[in-house]
């Protein structure tokens, strides 16, 4: 049974599609706002796929689904809204959304979008199971990490940061979200002098010269970004 996550604070709404997806043999459960979501995500990860409501409580769906995609989250997201809005449509699919349905909708058209979401998720999670950049490439399914061809050890955090850093490849990183992103052994946040070690051993890893990145480059007043 596919597990999805739905992120609704409209009670009447969160009864009629809990009930209609349940019944199409869909496993739900149900947030009522940001923190409650972020906090089924930390503690369950098999999640198939999320529904997300914008306007919430404590924030909106767009911000969530803005964290979710830096931090490497590739589960599928479809936004329910009342906003048919153009720029509101462009928002969503621009943070990392991969499709959009306004309010009111029809349950079986909802169901449809889903079943067909996730058969190309599906498809394309068994394509890529591998990361690369150049002559670095991450085995995902296997955790390992290769240098033109020869494998590369790396400690947990630096293997996540590496992972991390590829998945956003081009674009720039804060330190205060890559700080959010990485987790010790212990479940504790790596801190900011911690961070510049890991940063620091990766260049010796893989660059050609440390002192001078030409894959992860510092962006001055911003933080760090892996170039192809």
């Amino acid at each position: 049974m596919q597990r999805l996550l739905l992120l609704e604070d409209d009670i009447s709404l969160i009864d009629g599609l809990t009930y209609s997806l349940e019944k199409n043999g869909f496993d739900i459960e149900v947030a009522g706002t940001i923190k409650e979501a972020e906090k089924a995500l930390a503690e369950h990860t098999g999640f198939d796929l999320l529904l997300f409501d914008v306007t919430l409580p404590d924030g909106n769906g767009f911000t969530l689904c803005e964290r979710l995609w830096e931090s490497g989250n590739q589960i599928p997201i479809i936004f329910l809204t009342a906003s048919d809005e153009e720029t509101s449509v462009i928002r969503g699919l621009d943070c990392g959304g991969d499709d959009y349905i306004t309010k009111p909708f029809k349950l079986g058209e909802l169901c449809s979008r889903i079943r067909a979401l996730l058969r190309r998720s599906h498809h394309k999670g068994n394509e890529e199971h591998i990361l690369q950049s150049g002559n670095v490439l991450i085995n995902l399914a296997e955790s390992r990490v290769f240098l033109s061809g020869e494998p590369v050890d790396f400690t947990g955090a630096e293997y996540r940061l590496l992972c991390l850093l590829l998945k956003n490849r081009g674009k720039v990183l804060t330190r205060g979200v890559i700080l959010d992103r990485l987790w010790d052994g212990a479940g504790n946040f790596v801190d900011d002098n911690t961070l510049s070690v890991y940063v620091r051993r990766l260049r010796e890893k893989l660059e050609k010269n440390p002192s001078k990145p030409e894959r992860l480059v510092t962006v001055r007043g911003f933080g760090y970004q892996w170039k192809e």
